[in-house]
């Protein structure tokens, strides 16, 4: 089942909530630092000891004070355009990310929307991606959440959607 929702990813109690970082694992702002912030100082020091995720991978930490038991970190593709493999370096942040839950027996996650903030990938483009890899692996999981932390964001996913 896939829902979709508007609100902050760092409150949502489920099994794993995925990390929009970027591929050196360090501190960043938007989704990145409020997961950050709220899983607490151990958060990072586990990134580190991971040594980078290139974009289109992910790597998974444990959630340490987050409601969520795991944070998946993935780093997504910086727009440039449209003509360098942004739209299936997405698709595989995506996947790589349900492995990772698949191989953890993670029932419920989490996703923000990935590589629209500062990596300006644009919304509509990557919330079909987001939504297409969503629906492919739906039936491995008791709940996807695409969680939205605009407004803008949510009407977009939900034209995607259809609904």
């Amino acid at each position: 089942m896939i829902k979709l929702i508007l609100g902050d990813i760092t409150k949502l109690k489920v099994d794993a909530i995925v990390n929009a970082a970027n591929a050196e694992l360090v501190p960043g702002g938007g989704v990145d630092g409020a997961i950050r912030r709220a899983a607490g100082h151990e958060l990072s020091e586990a990134c580190e000891r991971l040594g980078g995720c290139p974009t289109g991978e992910a790597r998974l930490t444990l959630g340490f004070h987050l409601p969520a038991r795991y944070v998946i970190h993935t780093a997504g593709p910086v727009w440039q355009g449209g003509d360098q493999g942004e739209a299936e370096l997405l698709r595989q942040c995506y996947r790589s990310c349900f492995k990772q839950a698949m191989e953890k027996d993670i029932e419920t996650i989490a996703f923000p929307c990935i590589s629209t903030g500062v990596y300006g990938f644009p919304k509509q483009k990557a919330a079909a991606i987001a939504i297409k890899e969503m629906h492919f692996f739906e039936n491995r999981f008791s709940e996807i959440i695409a969680c939205c932390h605009s407004e803008e964001d949510r009407r977009i996913y939900l034209q995607v959607l259809g609904k």
